[in-house]
């Protein structure tokens, strides 16, 4: 692809959870996930301290060929070229928590530099080697050490694991960063800690923002919000947290929503990059009636309350636009599209996009979301915020209903423009031979079998090739 290198902007906060929260040593104790936009139910409950994926970009670069042509090209003849397994049967010589050494689904998978993570519900991270198909090892150095998430800092190639430990009932969150290169070496404890001063313990969080190039922390137990530089990790500045209720990073931007009143929510907004305040204002409310969200945007404040109009305030000119309540339902989760000024929402497994002046922009014609909680482990938006990739419903389904497809979706107009389907007949897994492939793949499911429950899913811009990963624990490479 021609022009400079784009990445995914990605936002990612973590919050601690109550001591003992993963006592049970079940391998689902993790509970919901709060990521890339992991997010929850509802996940714009500003109370719910959701991590998000927020995609912005440089400006667009042209492709040879145009856009158009290029786009469809790029996932033709997509096919399963790969299996790696996250699960390892001699998991007891390293680990000693019951539930790591289960198998169990991949909740998160994130790519860099021919390097693939893939974390596993139970909290165990493998990473695998993309030019060698092997598997390099497991990202938990300590036996006691349950990995809750991940996100690939682009500023000094490095990833960082934020984790718990059951040493301390699993109430502490811990931050390691770890350069790729050492990862790639097999180095897995090169690695150095980061935050040791912040006490992230319940409700406290870690929020990654690589937007505005920030680190937002919260320790309950100081009542003071941090941030941080995320390309050196210096302390730039501190924020009390008399009556904030939450903080909401925009471009540029923070904007505290503190406790409301019965008529009104106070909301200040401050510069990201020294704290220095910008506006203060009272944003009215209809009385007794629920905040269902409060989300900013560049100089737009979203607001919604429980059977009430969608408002859309410029905090520069005070216009206020409403829209309907019959035309714009609480949707479950938001990703901010910052080139296009547009924002996607998913409501009940659909997925519509709409500008800020209230207008329903693009509705899509064949990409009905796999799961009901709209997790955008499953969703991944290209660096041109052009597509929308999503493991969707399939007219393919096996009896049991278990079995979709991965959609590839141009999210300017709706139109469906590649699929990976089970009933595909170009499409096929790597050949055996005796039970083995003829080649170096290691792939043992069938394409129905890697299309069936997936979990999590993420594309490589770079190599072209799709990762998914499933509820058996197994990560598959779709390329061409």
């Amino acid at each position: 692809m021609d022009g400079p290198k784009r990445h995914l902007r990605v936002r990612l906060r973590v919050t601690a959870r109550r001591r003992g929260a993963y006592g049970d040593g079940a391998g689902g104790a993790l509970g919901p996930r709060r990521r890339k936009c992991r997010m929850e139910t509802p996940v714009l409950n500003s109370a719910a301290k959701l991590q998000r994926r927020e995609i912005g970009g440089r400006q667009l670069a042209a492709r040879g060929g145009g856009p158009a042509a290029a786009v469809p090209e790029r996932f033709r003849n997509m096919q399963l070229q790969e299996e790696f397994d996250t699960y390892d049967d001699n998991a007891n010589l390293f680990v000693k928590l019951q539930f790591l050494k289960r198998r169990s689904k991949i909740n998160e998978i994130v790519a860099a530099k021919d390097i693939i993570f893939a974390l596993a519900n139970s909290g165990l991270c493998a990473a695998f080697n993309r030019v060698t198909n092997k598997r390099i090892g497991f990202l938990n150095l300590s036996p006691d050490e349950v990995i809750r998430s991940l996100f690939y800092n682009k500023n000094n190639d490095s990833l960082i694991t934020v984790s718990v430990y059951a040493s301390d009932n699993f109430s502490t969150l811990k931050c390691r960063t770890t350069p790729v290169e050492y990862i790639r070496r097999n180095q897995l404890d090169a690695g150095f800690p980061l935050f040791e001063s912040e006490s992230l313990k319940w409700p406290g969080f870690v929020e990654f923002d690589d937007v505005n190039g920030k680190v937002l922390t919260y320790s309950a137990q100081d009542g003071i919000y941090k941030v941080f530089d995320l390309k050196n990790y210096y302390f730039l500045y501190s924020i009390p947290d008399e009556n904030v209720q939450e903080i909401k990073i925009s471009p540029g931007i923070m904007l505290l929503i503190y406790d409301r009143t019965p008529s009104y929510v106070p909301l200040k907004i401050l510069s990201i990059e020294d704290g220095k305040q910008l506006k203060f204002f009272k944003h009215l409310l209809h009385r007794n009636k629920k905040i269902d969200f409060i989300e900013q945007f560049n100089e737009k404040l979203l607001v919604k309350q429980e059977d009430e109009n969608f408002q859309i305030l410029d905090v520069r000119s005070s216009e206020l636009i409403e829209v309907n309540v019959s035309k714009f339902m609480t949707p479950s989760a938001f990703i901010f599209l910052y080139e296009n000024n547009l924002f996607l929402t998913f409501r009940n497994r659909t997925v519509a996009v709409w500008n800020f002046r209230g207008d329903l922009v693009t509705s899509f014609e064949d990409h009905l979301l796999w799961h009901h909680d709209c997790s955008t482990n499953n969703i991944y938006i290209t660096s041109d915020q052009d597509l929308i990739i999503s493991y969707c419903k399939s007219e393919a389904v096996a009896e049991d209903g278990t079995v979709g497809s991965i959609n590839m979706s141009e999210i300017m107009t709706g139109k469906c423009i590649a699929k990976i389907t089970a009933n595909d007949p170009a499409l096929s897994a790597p050949p055996r031979r005796n039970g083995r492939s003829k080649r170096r793949s290691s792939v043992w499911s069938t394409v129905p079998e890697a299309l069936e429950d997936v979990t999590a899913l993420f594309y490589d811009e770079d190599r072209n090739e799709i990762y998914t990963g499933n509820s058996h624990g197994l990560v598959h490479v779709w390329s061409n």
